[in-house]
């Protein structure tokens, strides 16, 4: 079963179950699915987006509300702060489980192998692997500090 059907199957048991809050930030989720498929549609292609697409959309979610986390603990709002980590629970959800540091490490340093990477200029190309790889499953702003360090790393 794909993301969308996943996703679609949470919303009905959220409704039948009368859960407010959930069903709320799943409609969120269904808007934002919607809103990219909408975007990529081409004269000649009317599917939708890919389950990596989706799932990278999620993270964009997720990270969205970290961000807003932090600002609404800043601002003295924990009440604000709280409903945005209960989205995230939600959100999470539907994401493959994160990498520990130490297996995003592993796996950045495998492919900056695989790649032949030696220098900063090689950094996009490893990117484009990692997400390629392990969308959803690594956190690609600490993923690239690792892969800069690991680059510049004098050899």
């Amino acid at each position: 079963m794909g993301l969308r059907d996943e996703l679609n199957n949470a919303v009905k048991e959220a409704m039948k179950a009368r859960e407010q809050k959930r069903l709320g930030c799943l409609r969120l989720m269904q808007a934002a699915l919607k809103d990219r498929d909408i975007a990529n549609r081409t004269e000649d292609s009317r599917e939708g987006i890919s389950d990596d697409d989706i799932l990278g959309l999620f993270a964009k979610m997720i990270k969205s509300r970290e961000d807003s986390i932090a600002l609404y603990e800043k601002g003295g709002r924990p009440e604000l702060a709280a409903a945005e980590r209960d989205e995230i629970a939600v959100i999470r959800e539907f994401m493959p489980r994160q990498m520990d540091e130490a297996e995003a490490k592993a796996a950045i340093a495998a492919v900056i192998a695989e790649t032949g990477a030696g220098a900063m200029k090689d950094m996009g190309k490893v990117m484009a692997v990692l997400k390629e790889r392990f969308a959803g499953k690594m956190d690609f702003g600490k993923a690239s500090g690792a892969v800069k360090e690991l680059l510049s790393a004098p050899k």
